[in-house]
């Protein structure tokens, strides 16, 4: 589906997430992470009566411990095309300040849900990212005009 575009229906499974980016003196880095061989971006599930929005939001801190997100590019997103059984996500692009990352402890699992968090480059993330994940990059580099 084209960026911005609202779909008419939600597919069975749906999650939204964060393409986090931060400028250093490298470029743009983007915020990588790993369950298992798996590089995502943190995203999650909607809980119930929760907006995409507020649910990327709430996946950011949950697995990153990312607080100070700036949606400097509106609520503007991009989906994924149906994958697995069905399921699409969508990616919102915020900026944020913070250079550390924390994977916290989820109450549910009794560990960090991602075993490995990275900040990367653009030419590694498209490395990194599985094919299902590229046009979502591909969007969030058009937006960073890199």
């Amino acid at each position: 589906m084209s960026a911005g575009r609202r779909p008419s229906s939600r597919p069975p499974a749906f999650s939204a997430g964060v393409v986090v980016v931060r400028r250093d003196a490298e470029g743009w880095r983007l915020l990588l992470l790993r369950a298992y061989r798996d590089w995502d971006f943190p995203k999650g599930a909607l809980e119930r009566g929760e907006s995409p929005l507020d649910a990327a939001i709430r996946e950011a801190e949950e697995e990153a411990a990312l607080r100070d997100l700036a949606f400097r590019w509106g609520d503007a997103y991009c989906e994924t095309a149906p994958y697995g059984r069905g399921k699409v996500a969508r990616y919102y692009l915020a900026e944020t300040s913070e250079t550390g990352i924390t994977l916290p402890v989820s109450p549910t699992l009794g560990r960090p849900e991602h075993h490995e968090g990275r900040w990367v480059g653009l030419d590694e993330a498209a490395r990194l990212l599985p094919p299902r994940l590229q046009p979502i990059l591909a969007w969030a580099r058009a937006r960073l005009g890199a």
